[in-house]
């Protein structure tokens, strides 16, 4: 199983003209190995491009869907506490830890093309992305 961050589904739900290759060829590669899953962060981030919960949930029907526990929504929050400590800025980071944490916590490599700050605060998990 992995896990996929909101990045790599969008660019396949509106075929990204420059990412939607790559992120494709990833989703079917890792489909062919296991479940490929998302989670209530990524469909949070994704229900802004649809006008209901249903037609969001048809689209991710070939995806897993993997409930966040309580343990990752901790680590996020954490993780989140050192940012904001660090000087970094409020601007949408906290999804980005919610879902590293959850790869984390989970032990699930992560499928992603935003790879800062989830190298940075959760440097065990183990990334998929474009460069390598």
């Amino acid at each position: 199983m992995i896990l996929v961050d909101t990045s790599v589904i969008a660019d396949i739900l509106t075929r990204d003209r420059e990412w939607f290759v790559w992120s494709s060829a990833q989703i079917e590669e890792w489909a062919d190995r296991g479940p490929v899953a998302y989670d209530a962060m990524v469909f949070a981030e994704l229900a802004v491009k649809f006008d209901t919960q249903k037609e969001l949930e048809h689209r991710l029907s070939a995806f897993t869907h993997l409930p966040l526990p309580l343990n990752a929504a901790f680590q996020a929050g954490k993780a989140f506490e050192k940012y904001r400590r660090a000087g970094g800025k409020r601007a949408r980071p906290l999804p980005d830890f919610f879902i590293g944490a959850h790869a984390y916590v989970a032990h699930l490599p992560l499928l992603t093309r935003d790879p800062r700050r989830v190298r940075s605060f959760f440097p065990s998990v183990r990334l998929i992305t474009p460069q390598g």
